[in-house]
């Protein structure tokens, strides 16, 4: 029986292939998206973690809200430093004033602006020899003054400088400019995944990172035998007492490993997505093929059971085969696997700035997981026709004809099918009322529509008659050719509806993704428009940092420019909710943003009072002249202050969930008394290059700052939306190919089987391209029925699950993307033409008195 399935899988090299390639892609995606998941954790440890291996305590400040940074890191000096080293059990001492620095390249770019890691500033601090260790120098001088900076090798030849150049950076506020003196290289993997490092000298480092004369940090080494927390324990012992605490260095690890593994768990989820896709759908095409291949082969199984074959024996003889095919598809779906993992970073990393840089990992686990699908889906998948298999009787042999499915199984797949269609129906009717994208919502939206699908698939043989008898008025028309095409495709409605289901899921995922992206782009397109009145706005890339104060006025007196409104964000805590608050002027505030009042006015804004969106005021059930008591700022320690609502505005992705007084949000902010955003009204509305060009100079082109005008923070906040059109069309490719597939497989199958008919005829006057167009047609046939229900559960999911996006976007509405719907039925039905070329010539090929007597 072995070698009957072995020459059973060589003897059918077009069906082998075909199979093959099917469970091949989702190996391929459940492989890459394994590397790609391991590989990106790797860079993601190697980019944000610190080798604590010679590191057995830090002592860092105790964080105290409120503070300056002299205050914040008084304890920390060269007094300490000399207290610590005598410590007994520490072997040396190293402190560090360390932060965060952001380049621009010599071309003005900025370097990793938008990464919230990787931007690496440190102090050069020399020991007893001259030298620092951690930095040793390969080119050029370690910096001596304010005017100086050494950047790590990698930094400096990506960003194009060379000695003597002038380096543009930033902290927060002003922009700096420094001459390049040296060149280091350093082990920290931070920096060699792919971060940024600019070495200063000790005084400057500390002024800029930490505080005049202070550290932010001081390193300790042991001495042999004596452990991490004995030591910590000897060095709380001699700090300063609420001022600075001593943290081991296994400690230190333990939190970062928790911080990697929280920021790298999404990554995976996008490519499983294509993986479970590719899977699920190859599924259908793996079951039709073997289902073909049985219903084919049942003379030469019937044979194989007259001369003393076990069902066992026919059972393990197809599973062997599947096993095989399986085999084969696992390790070309590994090696292709490979191939997307390398890609992947380039179509999720759509800034080219956030994923740090890394080799491959190939885990053990991948390889098994590659095996364990490739080998597992193909088994399962051809279990039920071998089992089918295993029922056929000797007697079979006799029989010229696949026998009907009984109609009491058509009964039970029928109720099965309209109850589950039903089920899913009802859960997704019950979201009509959903004003909010919670978890519960999502959990049924998601349920629902996966209920649907499945009894569609369910249903979709009992649906094949109806609409494949529709479809055929179309094919009419190409008379007695349309016709037969018709007939024969509902001859077996089972194989008609499992050649099309893989289509139907591809075609319901693709037009539901990309309704809900036209609708979500419309509305983020309506809200950025509707929330502002500023012709530009120049903003920092998140709240840590900064604008010059310097920089608003040289804003302000740009030529062309009518207002330059200052903004203020942070947070502000109400309760168990921590929101955003924008610091405005009032007096300016409606000339740069659109707020549409419900009630109250900007005009009444001041110290204590604040006006709030209409979502806040929803969520703490407020109206204008209630109080409130919240927090603005991250303190922590702050009491929380009555706040008077004096107006409740719409939505406002400008103005953000509170609006306050800017002196006031400035007062408490992450950075006191900062800025985060000018916003801009230019004379007439006017917006050029030569005008942007010079509010980017105003502000010394800060690689800290973005300016953009309207049309472009309008793409800004569609950027989310193009991830997802990439997921909608890459799905689109995985369901045509794997459709196109599963449509060459069965009309080459169901050529093979009708060899005999086609003789006829052919005998009786069809010519060639007769043949070939009652082929194409047929495969039409199936495109268009499974475009056609995947169409019907794809929309009407978009069109349920709409409600829950307008909770999240108040502008949110059903759109229908006509352009894309139509590619989408285009695609479909030159899959059914593509499919059908190779097929139908081997079909036309067959000359009559070959097919006649065809055995």
């Amino acid at each position: 029986m072995l070698r009957t399935a072995l020459r059973n899988v060589l003897a059918h090299r077009t069906r082998l292939i075909t199979t093959v390639l099917a469970v091949c892609l989702g190996v391929a995606f459940i492989t890459g998206s394994l590397v790609f998941a391991d590989s990106t954790a790797a860079a993601y440890r190697a980019a944000m973690s610190r080798d604590y291996e010679d590191i057995a305590v830090s002592v860092t400040p105790t964080y105290r809200p409120g503070i300056s940074g002299t205050e914040q890191y008084g304890a920390l000096d060269d007094a300490l430093v000399r207290k610590l080293s005598t410590v007994p059990g520490v072997a040396s001492v190293r402190p560090a004033a360390d932060g965060s620095v952001t380049l621009s390249a010599k071309d003005g770019t900025p370097m990793r602006a938008d990464s919230m890691m990787g931007k690496f500033g440190a102090a050069y601090i020399p020991g007893a020899d001259g030298k620092d260790s951690r930095y040793p120098l390969t080119a050029g001088r370690a910096p001596r003054d304010s005017g100086e900076v050494a950047l790590d090798r990698g930094t400096a030849a990506d960003a194009g400088y060379v000695l003597g150049d002038t380096v543009t950076l930033a902290k927060e506020g002003p922009v700096l400019k420094k001459r390049l003196v040296g060149l280091v290289s350093t082990d920290d993997s931070r920096v060699n995944a792919g971060g940024t490092l600019a070495v200063f000298d000790k005084a400057t480092a500390q002024k800029l990172l930490a505080a005049p004369g202070h550290y932010n940090q001081i390193d300790l080494a042991a001495t042999p035998g004596t452990s991490q927390f004995e030591l910590a324990d000897r060095v709380t012992a001699v700090l300063p007492a609420g001022r600075a605490e001593a943290t081991t260095g296994r400690a230190q690890a333990d939190q970062q490993s928790v911080l990697i593994d929280t920021k790298t768990h999404g990554y995976a989820r996008l490519p499983l997505l294509f993986a479970a896709v590719s899977l699920f759908i190859g599924t259908f095409l793996i079951i039709n093929t073997f289902t073909m291949l049985v219903a084919r082969r049942s003379r030469e199984i019937a044979l194989l059971r007259a001369i003393g074959a076990t069902r066992r024996q026919v059972v393990r003889s197809v599973l062997a085969e599947a096993a095989l095919v399986g085999l084969a598809a696992s390790v070309l779906g590994f090696l292709t696997g490979l191939g997307v993992a390398t890609v992947l970073p380039g179509v999720l990393d759509t800034s080219g700035d956030l994923l740090p840089s890394g080799p491959l990992v190939v885990a053990p686990t991948t390889i098994l997981a590659a095996v364990a699908v490739g080998v597992g889906v193909t088994v399962l998948a051809a279990w039920l026709p071998s089992r089918r298999a295993a029922r056929i009787a000797p007697i079979e042999a006799m029989r010229t004809a696949e026998q009907p499915p009984s109609a009491a199984v058509s009964r039970v797949r029928g109720i099965v099918g309209l109850v589950m269609v039903i089920v899913g129906t009802g859960l997704l009717f019950s979201l009509s009322d959903a004003t909010s994208a919670t978890d519960d919502n999502l959990r049924t939206a998601l349920f629902g529509a996966g209920v649907l699908m499945v009894g569609l698939t369910v249903s979709a043989p009992l649906l094949a008659g109806p609409v494949i008898r529709l479809l055929g008025r179309l094919t009419a028309r190409f008379g007695v050719v349309g016709e037969l095409a018709r007939e024969n495709t509902l001859r077996d409605p089972r194989r008609t509806a499992a050649t099309a289901v893989a289509l139907m899921v591809s075609t319901a995922l693709v037009s539901g993704l990309a309704v809900i992206e036209q609708s979500t782009r419309q509305a983020l397109d309506a809200q950025a428009a509707a929330g502002l009145s500023a012709d530009y706005v120049i903003s920092t890339r998140d709240t840590t940092t900064a604008i010059d104060a310097a920089a608003i006025r040289r804003v302000a007196d740009v030529p062309g420019v009518r207002t330059a409104s200052a903004v203020a964000d942070s947070t502000i805590s109400a309760g168990p909710y921590v929101k955003t608050i924008s610091g405005a002027d009032p007096r300016t505030v409606d000339d740069v943003m659109k707020l549409h009042f419900l009630s109250g006015s900007a005009e009444s804004l001041g110290p204590g009072r604040i006006a709030v969106s209409h979502s806040f005021a929803r969520e703490h059930h407020v109206t204008t002249g209630e109080r409130i008591e919240a927090r603005i700022g991250p303190g922590t320690g702050d009491r929380d202050r009555p706040y008077t609502v004096v107006g409740v505005y719409e939505d406002n992705p400008t103005a953000q969930d509170v609006l306050g007084y800017r002196t006031e949000v400035q007062e408490h902010s992450h950075l006191r008394d900062s800025v985060q955003r000018i916003l801009v009204r230019t004379t007439d509305g006017a917006v050029s290059k030569e005008l942007e060009k010079h509010l980017r100079a105003a502000v010394n082109d800060s690689p800290l700052l973005r300016v953009h005008h309207r049309d472009q923070l309008v793409q800004a906040q569609a950027g989310a939306a193009g991830e997802l059109m990439t997921m909608v069309f890459g799905l689109l490719g995985i369901g045509v190919l794997i459709s196109a597939l599963g449509m060459i497989n069965t009309l080459a199958m169901s050529v093979s089987e009708r060899t005999r008919e086609i003789g006829v005829l052919r005998a009786i006057g069809m010519d060639r391209s007769g043949i070939r167009r009652m082929i194409r047609l047929e495969a039409v046939c199936v495109a268009a029925f499974g475009t056609l229900l995947g169409l019907a559960g794809g929309l009407f999911g978009a069109w349920k699950i709409s409600g829950l996006a307008n909770g999240a976007i108040p502008q949110y509405s059903f759109s229908l993307p006509w352009p894309t719907l139509a590619l989408v039925v285009l695609l479909s039905l030159a899959v059914g033409v593509v499919a059908a070329a190779l097929p139908a010539r081997r079909a036309a090929a067959l000359t009559p008195l070959r097919a006649v007597t065809h055995a």
